[in-house]
């Protein structure tokens, strides 16, 4: 081996024969020209040795300073003279020519001083060959030609918007130089981003400023739509993706953000247009552009929450002009299916642009709520909202109501259930739907069980086990009363004397139908009722026939014997009974127990004789009010069986009545309705209900908390109760009435607070 020691001045001619030939490579002077293997080893070598050589004549950092200072010559004197005469997209292809270039000559000299890079540069701490080279590119190409650069990618950039065809892939080779020249895109962002943010501000500026003045709402919601799709596209075709959010940031901002009242307030095409007109397509399509705008959904839910609010107010006004000119308004208050049915479309019409148009936003949803909680809440005439909508719910669970499927009634009860979400007064729909429910179960005029279990089950859904725990009572009560029905047939089946023994009954049988039993030839049965669960019913005490007597006998026999420990109450005005009455023809008539009791009164008496209503008061030995109704239902209604005398109306004292031996009517089976003794709400009940529930809620708190004042009190009470929403004063007055009966007290040092007395 030659151990020669190789001078500097002699190495470095060497070396600098094979860069000269690398650079003409580079500039393509001779195509034919080229490195070979045994060049490189050769340069590799001479370098090698050169940096291995003992001191002084190791050369490692003279070489690491020349390979700098070849890089520097070639960049000042080949490459910046050419780049300096370029301009626009001439000067974007030279720089990609010149970057690719430097690439190529970074990678072959750090092949040459590949020992530089192993030892010197990690020994001394020096940047590595492809730092040194990178940045002496940087330094001497990129910042003197940058601003220049930067023009023109914004040049190229405008063109596109301006619907030019301009040479994506060169735009790409262009950002990417960025990239390289620093890590994490500093240089790209500072220098390319920034400015490129800073003019697509401007454009769109000027634009926004244009479309507003000549675009309807839809028309600038669509432009501004085309605008983010295309940046977007623009950025992912030969931009970083980190310019992606704050690019569109920007159309967004200058475009939506900065105009958006001025849009949504815009005369004939603005936000209360898109929704007075149902445009959904328009809606949705605003409703995504200002879901990525901060704080943009807030001013269109306002705009919804006001248009929804204006919907149902006239909804409203539309029920205060009916009432107004109803002739009965009576009747009408009572029952008003289409102002429910109104509120129930107007309800499904906004839900629906809330979940699809809108995708079921958390902002849309509560102008929802917000607004449905202002109209519903507005009582027009004597009957609440709460009344009509239970009201609503007993027209379609009933039989003879409203005729629907059952995908249609499950439909329905939902959308209903829905709108009782809305009320204040949950606790008056709740009392009004118990006794309704109770007539249903107890009448067997639920059209479905299946309907009744599911609206309860929505009701508890929404309300808690609490709300819905005596209707669930009532439904659970028939079912255990239907196994008092059996043992009772079963009783008479096969011990039928010991209730005869025990009662005024001479003949049972077990041979009727059903659940019923033949007491001296009356088919009869029992409903045996919790009176917890169930609303609680006026008594009438009233003359029963002898017939029912017996019936009654026999039955209290059997109970007293099952269950001594409880006590059987008859509600006479819940009982019902199938009458055979002979006129021209015979005709079975579907009456209450007390209207049975006053048509039998008439066996007793000559056809053609009157019986005073006097007299009809002591025979059944009720109060007036009573027998007003019952005589009523009888003579005054659609199937008048008794005939009054004088004819009216109404019903007086001194009215006298006989039976209507000439009634006359095509079916054989009649029901005669009477007017109901018990209200379908007690405002009273449900005002002492009330009362209760606020002190519960107050002693709960108390407990808990100790002390409190009036006002942290009064708060939290409010906020648990969730059935109605009393008036501040009114909790106020059970807190004196708790200081009263000494549940609390005022603190002596502070009047305003209270303390709990355990």
């Amino acid at each position: 081996m030659d151990n020669e020691i190789i001078k500097l001045e002699e190495g470095w001619a060497e070396i600098d024969k094979s860069i000269e030939k690398l650079i003409r490579i580079l500039s393509q002077e001779n195509p034919q020209e080229s490195l070979t293997r045994k060049e490189y080893a050769h340069v590799y070598t001479k370098c090698y040795t050169m940096c291995t050589q003992r001191s002084p004549d190791n050369f490692s950092q003279e070489l690491y300073t020349r390979h700098g200072e070849r890089i520097k010559d070639y960049l000042e004197s080949a490459v910046m003279p050419v780049l300096r005469e370029k301009r626009d997209e001439y000067l974007l292809k030279e720089l990609v020519v010149r970057w690719k270039q430097h690439e190529i000559m970074d990678k072959w000299m750090r092949r040459f001083f590949m020992y530089l890079d192993r030892y010197h540069v990690k020994h001394h701490s020096l940047p590595e060959l492809h730092e040194a080279s990178l940045k002496l590119f940087r330094t001497i190409v990129f910042q003197e030609v940058k601003p220049a650069f930067v023009a023109a990618i914004l040049a190229q950039i405008n063109k596109e918007r301006d619907g030019e065809v301009v040479d994506r892939f060169l735009l790409k080779q262009c950002v990417d130089i960025f990239g390289k020249m620093m890590p994490q895109l500093k240089v790209y962002t500072a220098s390319l981003e920034e400015p490129l943010l800073a003019d697509t501000r401007e454009m769109y500026r000027k634009k926004a400023q244009e479309w507003i003045e000549q675009d309807a709402l839809p028309e600038y919601l669509r432009k501004a739509e085309a605008s983010l799709e295309t940046e977007g596209e623009r950025v992912d075709n030969y931009l970083e993706a980190q310019t992606k959010p704050r690019l569109q940031g920007v159309v967004m901002d200058e475009l939506l953000a900065q105009h958006e009242m001025a849009l949504l307030e815009k005369e004939g095409s603005g936000c209360r247009a898109l929704l007075r007109d149902d445009k959904s397509e328009d809606l949705a399509r605003l409703f995504k552009l200002y879901q990525k705008v901060e704080n943009g959904l807030e001013p269109i839910a306002a705009i919804v929450k006001e248009h929804v609010t204006k919907q149902g107010v006239e909804i409203v006004k539309k029920r205060e002009t009916v009432l107004a000119s109803a002739q009965s308004q009576k009747e009408k208050d009572a029952h008003d299916p289409t102002f429910v049915q109104s509120l129930l479309d107007l309800h499904e019409k906004y839900q629906s642009l809330v979940k699809k148009e809108f995708e079921g936003d958390s902002f849309f949803q509560k102008a929802l709520k917000e607004a449905f909680e202002t109209f519903v809440n507005q009582d027009v005439g004597k009957r609440s909202n709460a009344e009509l909508l239970a009201n609503f719910c007993d027209r379609i669970l009933k039989t003879g109501g409203v005729k629907l499927s059952d995908t249609e009634m499950e439909s329905l009860l939902e959308r209903t259930v829905q709108l009782f979400s809305y009320l204040s007064e949950k606790d008056t729909f709740a009392d009004v739907y118990r006794n309704q429910l109770a007539k249903r179960l107890l009448m067997n005029r639920s059209a479905s069980d299946d309907a009744e279990h599911s609206i309860i089950s929505k009701l508890r859904l929404r309300c808690g086990a609490q709300f819905t725990s005596k209707m669930e009572g009532m439904v659970k009560d028939l079912l255990t009363g239907n196994d008092f029905k059996k043992d009772f047939k079963e009783q008479v089946r096969t011990k039928p004397e010991v209730l005869v023994q025990a009662s005024l009954a001479s003949e049972l049988s077990a041979s009727a139908p059903g659940d019923l039993v033949v007491i001296d030839g009356v088919e009869f049965t029992v409903e045996v009722l919790t009176t917890g669960h169930w609303p609680s019913y006026k008594m009438v005490p009233i003359e029963l026939p002898p017939e029912l007597l017996k019936c009654i006998s026999v039955y209290q026999a059997f109970y007293d014997n099952k269950t001594s420990q409880r006590c059987l109450k008859w509600v006479h005005s819940l009982g019902n009974c199938s009458v055979r009455a002979q006129f021209k023809r015979t005709y079975d008539l579907q009456v209450t127990t007390l209207q049975a009791c006053a048509l039998l009164q008439f066996n007793a008496v000559p056809e053609d004789e009157y019986i005073s209503f006097q007299d009809m008061v002591t025979r059944l030995n009720v109060e007036e009010e009573v027998a007003k109704r019952i005589l009523h239902s009888l003579s005054c209604a659609k199937h008048r069986v008794i005939e009054k005398e004088p004819k009216s109306k109404g019903i007086s004292r001194t009215d006298k009545f006989k039976f209507n031996s000439s009634f006359q009517s095509p079916m054989r089976k009649l029901r005669l309705p009477m007017a109901s003794l018990d209200e379908s709400s007690n405002p009273k009940r449900v005002q002492e209900d009330r009362s209760i529930a606020i002190e519960a809620a107050i002693v709960r708190i108390m407990k808990a908390r100790k002390r409190l004042s009036h006002q942290e009190l009064v708060a939290e009470v409010l906020s648990q109760l969730h059935f109605f929403s009393p008036a501040p004063r009114v909790v106020k007055r059970r807190i004196e009435h708790l200081i009263d009966r000494e549940y609390l007290e005022r603190d002596e040092s502070q009047a305003n607070f209270y303390k709990y007395l355990a």
